[in-house]
């Protein structure tokens, strides 16, 4: 009879929050998020792979409605991205906070491993890194007693130790607490302590279909840890949620509300054109009942559903990169002097890379949120010189993007094409060449299976270069661990201008 009042109030509470709630409470491409409360304040950060600046850092007073307060890692002191591929960078991190100080702890992969900075406002400044000792990906935090403890998962295992909070130096030997329910890549651990008890909640399956969230409690934090006996407590790779759009649910992090209630932040994917997604791996939030004594019960045992409309959805933004805003990312930590603000233009001075050959480009771009969306920007292409490109792209991966191309030939002629970059098949499309350099170029959906690539002298008479299918931009496609990105680049040797980038 106790169960079953419990299970009803889980319920009522889920419906109860579900009646506000909004998912993905951040789309696009904001995978891992973690999250922490300080007095009537949420702060959430997801991972960053190649992107700079890193560790994209949100603000929330109800776990719904968020804003891009900044970025952690925004000094290349704090983030060296030496060709960083999106299988690569900036791995899952984890934001805390204890006595007055922000904590946020990852992982760069390919460029020295697990490390910690520190800031006493979630603004930043953050501070330079300090390295860790133990490895494994998804390093978290749990303060106690004036003991800060560190988790992470090296060699499948989920491993304990002490660490000093000032300097990152370990302080015990590692430990294994717990492997798991027996899925592969056990990883995402946090610790909590509720009731008496340490909870362990770490995600299995990988970051797939079959991603789901597993947990486990001991009095000591040591160990031995004792599974929940209906793990997992989360998952979508289940009958329940087998037609769901919503997929690869997992990487959670539990909070509690100055009110009481317990939320799950959590990521997954919304499939779109079948079983494919390009937008990434989102942020979604769900409530959460967890009984004294007892094992969470994540939005009352059912599965997630995407509704709502999120306020952190640029709608209508228009930036003329005189003020550029911190969802604005670089591929790698960017050469400065390629980006030089000139009157009310932003001028991209061509890098050598190309976006295939992926050595810091000269690139600038923001994350693609919404399966339905209009993107354009204006550019003059006067300062091209022979052989060199510049333009729009929807990016994905370095070897998966598609591109409007505005190239300048040997004879100095000025050219417009569309080029299709997916792994080792490039299609281009046949040029067209133009008198005018200034011209408008727009990406956007036809559906939310189909992306349209169009350019013009004005706004009322652009004509489209062609389109591709979403889904040959997935993941499942093309690789990686991101989502899609539009930006700007150029390459070559000469520059240009770019005055604004609308997203609708």
């Amino acid at each position: 009879m106790r169960k079953i009042k419990m299970t009803i109030a889980a319920s009522l509470f889920a419906l109860m929050a579900l009646a506000q709630s909004i998912n993905p409470v951040i789309p696009g491409f904001h995978p891992d998020p973690s999250v922490c409360r300080v007095g009537d304040k949420f702060y959430l950060v997801n991972s960053s792979f190649q992107y700079f600046p890193g560790v994209p850092v949100f603000e929330s007073s109800d776990m719904q409605h968020w804003t891009q307060i900044g970025n952690v890692l925004d000094r290349p002191s704090q983030l060296q991205l030496k060709g960083a591929t999106s299988w690569q960078g900036i791995y899952a991190p984890t934001i805390r906070y204890n006595d007055g100080i922000y904590y946020m702890i990852t992982t760069n992969v390919g460029n020295g491993g697990n490390f910690m900075v520190t800031a006493s406002d979630p603004r930043g400044p953050w501070s330079e890194p300090m390295w860790l000792e133990q490895q494994g990906i998804d390093p978290s935090l749990y303060f106690e007693n004036d003991v800060c403890y560190m988790v992470s998962n090296p060699d499948n295992t989920i491993m304990l130790c002490e660490i000093d909070p000032r300097t990152g130096g370990q302080l015990t030997e590692s430990k294994p607490i717990w492997r798991g329910t027996g899925g592969r890549y056990p990883e995402g651990p946090h610790i909590y302590k509720k009731d008496g008890y340490y909870y362990l909640l770490i995600s299995e399956g990988g970051t797939e279909i079959a991603h789901k969230l597993t947990i486990a409690r001991s009095k000591n934090i040591y160990g031995p840890y004792e599974g929940c006996p209906d793990n997992p407590i989360f998952t979508h790779c289940c009958m329940a949620a087998q037609t769901s759009q919503i997929q690869g649910t997992g990487h959670g992090d539990f909070v509690q509300g100055a009110d009481g209630r317990w939320w799950l932040s959590f990521l997954a994917f919304r499939f779109i054109g079948g079983s494919y997604h390009h937008l990434g791996r989102e942020t979604f939030v769900l409530p959460v009942e967890w009984p004294e004594g007892g094992w969470p019960v994540v939005n009352g045992g059912r599965p997630a559903e995407v509704t709502g409309q999120s306020t952190a959805i640029a709608n209508s933004c228009s930036t003329t990169f005189q003020n550029i805003g911190p969802e604005f990312i670089h591929i790698q930590q960017p050469v400065e002097e390629r980006y030089e603000h000139v009157g009310t233009a932003l001028r991209l001075h061509c890098s050598p890379s190309s976006l295939t050959a992926n050595n810091q480009p000269t690139f600038i771009g923001r994350r693609m949120q919404n399966a339905n969306m209009a993107a354009t920007t204006f550019m003059d292409a006067t300062g091209l010189q022979s052989g060199d490109e510049a333009g729009f792209t929807l990016y994905q991966i370095h070897d998966g993007h598609s591109d409007i191309v505005v190239g300048r030939e040997t004879d100095g002629r000025l050219y417009v094409t569309l080029r299709h970059t997916i792994k080792s098949l490039v299609k281009e499309e046949p040029r067209r060449y133009v008198d005018n350099p200034k011209m408008f170029m727009r990406i956007q959906t036809t559906t939310p299976e189909i992306v349209t690539f169009l350019v013009g002298e004005t706004l009322y008479n652009m004509q489209p270069l062609g389109t591709i299918d979403a889904p040959l931009l997935s993941t499942e496609v093309v690789g990686g661990f991101t989502g899609a990105i539009l930006g700007l680049y150029a390459t070559g040797k000469g520059y240009a201008d770019f005055f604004h980038l609308d997203y609708r």
